[in-house]
């Protein structure tokens, strides 16, 4: 499974802030869509993310105040992005590997959408019921 079949089954929504706002009105729009992370994108270019992690560590653990902090000063710049072209494999490497959450995808500098590590695990699961099928039905002699 790639990239581009977990986005075709989720969707292709973008939630996303500019870095300018204060953490705190970030953290209530990740709130209100329900949503771990945020793109930060400026002149429709992606600038970086901004994590319920990256507010847990550089606001709260720092002692600082999200109504008076930019999401530029806490936000990650050097994201990891994937393609949409990308296999599931891959992705949860990099997502182990890196020890991140979401992945942007990005395709000739466009934004496609993100996938988190609940969308790839749950993909996951789902290639592995259908193979747990076809091997039921392999060994049972009845076709699904």
């Amino acid at each position: 499974m790639t990239v581009n079949q977990i986005l075709s089954i989720k969707g292709h929504d973008v939630y996303s802030i500019v870095s300018t706002i204060t953490v705190y009105e970030a953290l209530k729009v990740m709130g209100e869509k329900n949503v771990g992370a945020v793109l930060v994108i400026e002149d429709n270019r992606l600038q970086g993310i901004l994590s319920e992690r990256d507010y847990a560590r550089k606001i709260v653990l720092k002692n600082k105040a999200s109504k008076d902090t930019l999401v530029h000063e806490i936000m990650e710049r050097n994201m990891i992005t994937v393609k949409p072209s990308d296999h599931l494999d891959f992705c949860m490497e990099l997502m182990s590997t890196k020890r991140i959450r979401h992945l942007p995808v990005v395709d000739d500098k466009s934004v496609l959408g993100v996938i988190s590590i609940g969308d790839v695990v749950k993909s996951i699961i789902e290639v592995q019921k259908e193979t747990i099928q076809h091997l039921d039905s392999y060994i049972s002699g009845t076709k699904v």
